[in-house]
């Protein structure tokens, strides 16, 4: 079992200097990746990020009949960014079982819902895994999926779906912009018969990502980057080559690094547009920003005040940022209310953070948190990718050592964490326990 282990006398005392590379976004690759299997032939995936659940989504693309090869450079992380290709060859006949083994690791592997049932006209794929931040039903994807002629069921943990006279373009609306919802039902949508429009889709940069592969593949789509999304069914889509949209998680993780520990973060890759709220409150709260081509830098010279957050779907608070968000908070001048409306259970990172002497309560889906001057290391888990770097992080800002363990977590959505924050000058080491 591997941990992290930091060793910090304080915000401040050793502030990071550096520069990080922003590769491809995880929540967009693993979704590219899904939809290579609408189109038989070769797609190749560029931009893809050197972590555990591509290679993940690979396997699970190999179950299903495809031939999958993914590389990555052999440079040094702290260097240059990591990702790498994917290439992806999808035959005319796919399988058409997702099987448990490998979809109870990885959420994202739901996204092969869409395009099994548009290539095959049946799926049968096991409800997945993923982090333990919240229910995520798939409610939304099951009612879109009958909508468009399938009929969905589950049984035995398996979510089961067939199209007994073909799909069929449908008038979908979603309850909430659910981002998993709108991919399935974008790639299930492409191959129906006739125009489907899905009312309140989600609009986050992967979506985009998403219908840019998906039109490059000869799909019609209108409305990209909107909360309504016309959708033209086509007989068949061809493969390409596509670059992955930079990973604006990433790059949001590495601004709230230089603020928690301070010193000055360059983010080389970094979209600051896909970040524009949340670099806004940093600068508000006292950090100073710069934006360049090609990326951006946030440097924090002193503590920063205090500010609240409310996670919304894009272009709103990130959820997956609220974690850096918190501990940022809990070394910040003054309190801060954070509200959650995307993930019930991803507050049950505040009880670890509780442990490193953050002052902060919780109720529902707020959090009050009032900053303290400084942290105390301690021993604390990892319980998803954003909460294990937040914590991280977090210890940064503690005096001794912070050991997170369950660092598996980290290492399925940053690639090699650990060796980048060294190389900012933080003192930061894997354990095998």
């Amino acid at each position: 079992m591997e941990s992290f282990r930091i060793t910090s006398a304080g915000p401040r005392v050793r502030p990071l200097s550096g520069t990080v590379h922003v590769g491809g976004a995880k929540n967009s690759a693993l979704k590219l990746m899904a939809a290579a299997l609408l189109a038989p032939g070769t797609s190749v995936i560029h931009n893809v990020p050197d972590i555990l659940d591509v290679e993940v989504m690979g396997r699970l693309l190999e179950q299903l009949g495809c031939r999958v090869e993914i590389s990555h450079p052999d440079v040094d992380p702290t260097q240059a960014s990591t990702s790498g290709v994917a290439r992806i060859e999808v035959p005319e006949e796919l399988a058409w079982e997702a099987p448990y083994e490998l979809v109870r690791r990885l959420r994202a592997s739901i996204a092969v819902l869409g395009p099994l049932v548009a290539r095959c006209r049946r799926a049968s794929v096991a409800l997945p895994g993923g982090d333990a931040i919240g229910s995520r039903g798939l409610d939304m994807h099951m009612r879109g999926l009958r909508e468009l002629g399938a009929v969905v069921r589950v049984e035995h943990g398996q979510v089961v779906a067939e199209v007994p006279g073909g799909l069929t373009g449908s008038q979908l609306w979603l309850d909430f912009p659910s981002v998993g919802a709108t991919e399935n039902l974008l790639m299930a949508a492409v191959l129906a018969d006739g125009t489907s429009v899905l009312d309140n889709a989600a609009r986050e940069p992967e979506i985009v990502d998403l219908c840019h592969l998906l039109t490059e593949m000869g799909a019609r789509i209108d409305g990209i980057g909107s909360s309504t999304l016309t959708i033209e069914g086509v007989d068949r889509l061809t493969p390409v080559e596509h670059a992955t949209v930079p990973d604006r998680i990433v790059a949001g993780t590495w601004a709230f690094a230089a603020a928690i520990a301070g010193g000055t973060v360059h983010v080389e890759g970094g979209m600051a547009h896909h970040l524009d709220l949340v670099l806004d409150k940093l600068g508000d709260a006292g950090a100073e920003i710069a934006i360049a081509d090609g990326g951006f830098s946030v440097t924090a010279e002193s503590r920063l005040r205090s500010f609240d957050v409310v996670t919304l779907p894009f272009p709103g608070f990130p959820t997956d940022l609220q974690p850096f968000a918190m501990a940022l908070a809990s070394v910040s001048e003054g309190t801060a209310m954070i509200t959650e409306n995307v993930f019930e259970s991803r507050f049950m990172f505040a009880q670890e953070l509780a442990r490193l002497g953050a002052d902060l309560h919780t109720d529902g889906h707020h959090a009050v948190v009032r900053g303290v001057p400084m942290l105390s290391g301690a021993p604390v888990v990892a319980h998803d990718i954003r909460a294990g770097a937040a914590l991280v992080l977090a210890g940064l800002a503690g005096q001794g050592v912070t050991t997170v363990a369950e660092s598996h977590h980290i290492d399925r959505g940053y690639p090699a964490f650990a060796e980048v924050l060294a190389g900012l000058g933080a003192d930061v080491v894997r354990e095998v326990s």
